[in-house]
């Protein structure tokens, strides 16, 4: 058996419908109570009511492909529907779509993404876990500054 399968197995498990929800929500996903971000997009190292690490995650580009599944999945189909039905001209779809494409997209992002940064964190991914090999015990800003030192 894998020591770190052992090892991880006697951490407490973590909830993940509760994590998934306060991630939706932009809060941390182990108290709820402290913002998951300090500006648009940026997670916040620790957060900043019960400390928890944060900067384990791995989001990578996922959020934004889910952000464009979802948008296409609301916008074509009105887009079909308002066509079929009143057959407006280009002008018009390039005024209504265009927006609400965007507009979908910028308010979807933070919550997607807070929602993938939980899930991270229920799993123990990408050192979330204390036992893992990818655990790092310092935030990136904080090794830049240890190196400068």
């Amino acid at each position: 058996m894998n020591v770190q399968a052992h090892t991880s197995a006697a951490l407490p498990t973590r909830p993940m419908g509760t994590a998934m929800k306060r991630g939706l929500a932009c809060r941390c996903p182990a108290c709820g109570e402290g913002r998951l971000y300090r500006a648009f997009l940026k997670v916040n190292d620790r957060c900043p009511a019960c400390g928890e690490e944060l900067w384990h995650h791995r989001a990578d580009d996922a959020p934004p492909y889910m952000v464009i599944t979802i948008v296409g999945h609301i916008v074509v189909p009105l887009l079909l529907a308002v066509e079929m039905a009143l057959h407006p001209a280009l002008w018009i779809h390039m005024a209504l779509w265009l927006p609400l494409t965007v507009i979908l997209a910028v308010v979807l992002l933070p919550p997607v993404k807070g929602a993938l940064v939980a899930y991270q964190w229920a799993l123990r991914m990408h050192g979330f876990d204390p036992t893992s090999e990818e655990h790092d015990p310092l935030p990136p800003t904080e090794r830049a500054e240890a190196a400068r030192a």
